[in-house]
């Protein structure tokens, strides 16, 4: 093997070593380096791969470098696929790529600056006018002391390889499924994961809770959204992991339109019965028994009970017409849909006005007041709404920023899921989904629907004595993580609900594993332990998505400042001016607030600082700071130079 003795070669190695073996790092390092930085030139293209395939969302290992480069026709040149795993096992420890990067970043320039005192050493040499020199290594000074070409920017919530979705944490007749629809789709197991998990609660009908602790009863119903965007056959998988549920809401129906029926022809009758009673007590008002006849006639209409037909998921719905089914359908309602319509209509796209009381409400289980035109108000003591969506991840952007949806806490009462997309990698012949995989999910799942259909009250589920301290230990673990520089600190709303969907979810895992008699056993430490395995996988797309939002606290006001400037600003604008623009705004009310965000978007190649000119003589106090943005920022907002 050859010795490398050039620190700065070393640095060039470990740097390309750090970002094939961690592909988290590579967004740091970018910011710091490109193609152009590295003194070898083979490095300069691994580094190009490394970059290309990052910003595809492809992985940065060795094995996928060699064969990007082959297929680019310079593997050859960048010196073989032994030499890629040569620079991975080089690298002490990726975590410190950053700090390699830096050692190249620094050797650059410093190559930049002498070639410009060549170049200078010879202007002067040949007998030029001293101020055409000047001029001249000035301009080539500004060019040398800021990159030519600007870097894409490192967009907010780029994030490295998230967790898939552990579905061995699911019952087997759950889990099989999932697996199955996400091979014959072609899509990962997190959209099919996330679709049975709100097709599990859809089936309780918001008649499951859990006895978390002594006061605490904690419902049963999620709230799922899984982001990806187009083409990644959503509709497709939600049509599989829906089907039983739709055919067991007609089973349903088809078995109570006889009594519907029946119950509005009695119903006709009487009202006809009452109505002439009414009459014949009209013609003789006089006559104490007939109008006693025609009171109990009235009283017998009303009294007859016309059953409802049973409606267990809805599609594209505004929160009036949720209400009123809530009213209707006992307090339950499943709300399933692969579109994101859901939230322009909830911030008021029909009404003008944003209604999240029954989305709020129905995940809690908080009593909601149904009002009505033309007859007295409605209450529901313990409505239980279930929203399962999937969503491309640019409607999740734009409900961050509709009013109420952050502050109110409407975004934290969900469990995201923020998958790789498969395009580009699909097979164009998968398997279809096992006949007898498809038969148990549809059986059992349909049996659930069946089961508790019929329950009037929800069953509470006790846990046992080793799953109640698994309960503890995890508020115990939980609680360090919410501090100050916590993992969870940014996402503070969503991980104080943490605990209670872990236990929604063993809820929720425990009556699937055991449908016929899980009502009347505790839920057990090994269920929790599975539910927790889902939580972590949760937290951890749920830190990838606020921070995609761009509504988490590190990168919330970036983002906001970022959105002003691509429709407002003009290049070459302050801090001072920034500030102006958009003071009074939810998370850039003070000029330290803008400054802190101006960094991020310096950090993230958003923004660029000008060069500062000096002052004349060394004097005076030095002009502020102006920042230029990405032109291609700039360009889509429409910005002018």
């Amino acid at each position: 093997m050859r010795k490398h003795t050039d620190p700065i070669h070393e640095a060039e190695r470990s740097t390309l070593g750090a970002a094939m073996l961690a592909a988290d790092t590579v967004p740091a390092i970018a910011a710091a380096v490109d193609a152009a930085s590295f003194d070898v030139p083979r490095h300069g293209l691994i580094w190009e791969a490394i970059a290309a395939q990052h910003a595809e969302g492809h992985p940065t290992d060795p094995v996928a470098i060699a064969a990007r480069l082959a297929d680019e026709g310079t593997l050859t040149k960048a010196g073989g696929g032994p030499y890629l795993h040569e620079l991975c096992a080089a690298v002490p420890t990726a975590a410190n790529g950053t700090y390699y990067a830096d050692i190249v970043a620094k050797a650059a320039k410093r190559r930049e600056v002498t070639a410009l005192a060549a170049r200078l050493s010879a202007n002067a040499a040949s007998g030029a006018d001293l101020a055409d020199v000047l001029a001249t290594g000035r301009a080539v000074l500004d060019s040398a002391t800021t990159r030519e070409a600007w870097p894409d920017p490192i967009p907010f919530g780029q994030h490295g390889h998230l967790p898939a979705f552990p579905a061995v944490a699911l019952p087997d007749w759950v889990g099989d499924m999932v697996e199955h629809v996400a091979d014959a789709t072609q899509t990962p197991t997190d959209l099919a994961g996330s679709v049975a998990l709100a097709a599990l609660s859809t089936a309780m009908q918001g008649r499951l809770a859990v006895q978390a602790g002594p006061d605490w009863v904690e419902p049963a119903n999620l709230f799922t959204c899984c982001a990806l965007p187009p083409g990644n056959r959503k509709s497709s998988v939600f049509a599989a992991m829906i089907r039983p549920i739709l055919d067991a809401e007609a089973e349903l129906a088809d078995t109570i339109r006889p009594q519907i029926i029946e119950a509005v022809i009695e119903a006709d009758i009487a009202k006809r019965a009452a109505e002439q009673a009414t009459a014949a007590a009209s013609k003789s008002p006089s006559d104490p028994d007939a109008i006693n006849g025609a009171k109990r006639a009235a009283l017998d209409a009303e009294a007859i009970a016309i059953p409802v037909e049973p409606k267990l998921v809805a599609d594209d719905i505004t929160p009036e017409a949720a209400k009123s089914l809530l009213a209707e359908q006992s307090g339950r309602l499943a709300i399933l849909s692969a579109e994101g319509g859901i939230f322009a209509t909830i911030a008021g796209r029909y009404s003008g006005v944003p209604d999240l009381d029954v989305f709020l409400k129905g995940h809690a289980g908080d009593l909601l007041r149904v009002a009505r035109k033309s007859a007295p108000a409605e209450y529901i003591p313990n409505p239980a709404l279930t929203l399962g969506l999937a969503v491309q991840p640019e409607v999740l952007r734009e409900a961050a920023r509709m009013p109420g949806f952050e502050d109110r806490g409407l975004m934290a009462r969900f469990l995201y899921s923020l998958p790789r997309s498969t395009v580009g990698t699909r097979n164009p012949c998968p398997p279809a989904i096992p006949g007898a995989v498809k038969t148990a999910y549809a059986n059992k799942l349909a049996g659930i629907v069946h089961a508790m259909h019929h329950r009037t009250e929800a069953a509470v589920l006790e846990l046992t004595p080793e799953a109640r301290v698994r309960v503890v230990d995890l508020e115990r673990e939980r609680e360090p993580r919410l501090g100050p520089g916590g993992e969870w600190e940014p996402i503070l709303n969503w991980a104080n609900k943490w605990t209670g969907a872990v236990v929604r979810l063993a809820g929720l895992l425990h009556l699937a594993e055991y449908p016929i008699s899980g009502h009347a056993t505790p839920i057990e430490a090994d269920t929790i332990d599975r539910a927790t395995v889902l939580g972590y996988y949760f937290a951890d797309h749920a830190i990838a998505t606020f921070a995609y939002m761009g509504v988490d606290a590190a990168t919330g006001p970036a983002a906001e400042l970022l959105d002003w400037l691509s429709r407002h600003g003009s290049q070459g604008m302050s801090v001072r001016e920034m500030y102006r623009g958009v003071r009074g705004r939810r998370s850039l009310r003070t000029a330290d607030q803008v400054r802190a965000a101006v960094a991020t978007l310096v950090d993230h190649g958003y923004l660029r600082e000008q060069p500062r000119p000096r002052s004349k003589g060394g004097r005076g106090r030095s002009p502020s700071p102006r920042y230029d943005l990405h032109p291609d920022t700039a360009m889509a907002g429409g910005l002018a130079s």
